[in-house]
């Protein structure tokens, strides 16, 4: 048996379902929610040492960092300068960025082994202090052979350098022996 007409059209009951899930999926999407094929893309990142990158990549962030410091004036100009295809550069600028630029207005979390020496610690809050980070957590264990380990989170939004200058200043201060990142959010 056909179903009444609608807008002039007679519609399967399988057609009227189909309309009625698309409707309960655009009230869902427009109420926020997430709909089985609407899911948004979850992005997964990973902090990769350099070393290890293919040279596309690692020209292409040179390319983003010239054209920020206004170095040059067009994208024709960075992959000139270079060494870069057009087509390279446009492939990964979407997905390649400084560590940096990731962690700007984040939290960072960083381990520290330093030497059990007084004044160190301190040394370390300082120079966080000095480039404007906001010292979230601290956490120190009873110091074990001589090397106390310190992990510290920092909020990286109202620092004036980037998160790279802040870990290389730290390993610059005397007494250090160690820093890396181990985690962000």
């Amino acid at each position: 048996m056909k179903q009444p007409p609608i807008g002039g059209f007679f519609l399967a009951k399988a057609e009227i379902n189909d309309i009625m899930f698309l409707i309960q999926g655009i009230i869902s999407v427009l109420q926020g929610q997430k709909v089985g094929c609407m899911k948004k893309e979850e992005k997964k990142f990973f902090i990769v040492n350099k070393d290890i990158l293919p040279d596309a990549i690692l020209k292409t962030a040179e390319i983003k960092e010239l054209l920020a410091r206004n170095e040059v004036n067009t994208i024709n100009e960075a992959v000139e300068k270079v060494g870069l295809s057009r087509s390279a550069f446009y492939k990964y600028r979407d997905g390649v960025f400084p560590f940096y630029e990731a962690s700007k207005g984040k939290i960072i979390t960083i381990a520290i082994s330093m030497w059990d020496k007084s004044g160190i610690l301190s040394n370390v809050l300082n120079s966080i202090a000095i480039a404007k980070g906001n010292v979230l957590t601290i956490n120190q264990g009873i110091p074990l052979q001589g090397v106390a380990r310190v992990s510290i989170a920092i909020e990286t939004q109202p620092m004036d350098i980037d998160a790279e200058e802040i870990l290389e200043r730290l390993r610059a201060i005397p007494g250090v022996k160690k820093v890396e990142i181990l985690g962000q959010s």
